[in-house]
């Protein structure tokens, strides 16, 4: 009864051992062409790495560029487009630049992906009166070039007695209609207006909801746009 399991046992280790033997066989005779592989692998894997990086020491300067003119804000389009390369290695690049400096990556339907990249000069733009203004009085912004050049009220037509907060809303809207001599405002300017952080303006510009958004926050109901060519902020002129 007892030499049944035994000879079972014996049988399991010979189909076990079978394999592992051929296996042992083929390592000893093939061990130089199997290293000689992985190390043409490791070798292949390096060169391409050094392509790599020799490849983006080209590339920095029109980053660098790119960064400038939009003013931190890049695409993968944007970056294909000036460096006439593929997409996907424009967003391999700026994947790394964007772990590299900390960069922002904001994801819309319309413009697909972003990078944010801040600069000195770029922060020092944002956090311009970056502090929220409390209370803006009413102002009154006139929709076109002659009324904004108009010249102000002579004294005979105001009143003689003024309240403090009817002086603060002519005070207020003078200082608007100077800004607006050129009919355009910045961004510190534009953000005093609406009421918010210059850094959300800042964020938002591009949307290609911001004319709507900027008129619900405008206390005139005004729509803005934004000129990318001259970094300035425009009221849109209502449809008649």
């Amino acid at each position: 009864m007892s030499e049944k399991p035994i000879e079972d046992n014996g049988k399991a280790f010979l189909v076990l051992l079978l394999p592992i033997s051929f296996l042992i066989i083929f390592l000893v005779a093939t061990w130089r062409i199997l290293l000689a592989l992985i190390v043409l692998a490791i070798a292949f894997k390096l060169w391409q790495e050094y392509q790599w990086q020799q490849w983006t020491v080209r590339v920095n300067p029109i980053f660098h560029q790119l960064v400038r003119e939009n003013q931190g804000r890049l695409t993968p389009m944007d970056l294909a487009i000036k460096g006439n390369f593929p997409g996907t290695t424009a967003k391999r690049y700026l994947d790394g630049k964007a772990s590299e400096f900390g960069a922002s990556i904001v994801n819309s339907e319309e413009s697909g992906q972003s990078y944010y990249f801040i600069t000195a000069s770029i922060l020092g733009n944002i956090l311009d009166s970056s502090e929220p203004v409390k209370e803006l009085p009413a102002q009154t912004v006139t929709k076109t070039a002659r009324s904004l050049l108009a010249p102000p009220p002579t004294p005979q037509e105001e009143p003689e007695t003024e309240s403090l907060p009817q002086q603060t809303h002519k005070e207020a809207q003078r200082s608007l209609e100077k800004q607006l001599i050129f009919g355009s405002l910045i961004q510190s300017e534009l953000a005093k207006r609406l009421n918010v952080y210059s850094s959300t303006v800042y964020k938002r510009r591009n949307d290609p909801e911001f004319p709507e958004w900027s008129r619900s926050k405008d206390p005139d109901g005004i729509a803005w746009s934004y000129s990318e060519k001259t970094k300035e902020f425009f009221p849109l002129e209502e449809e008649g």
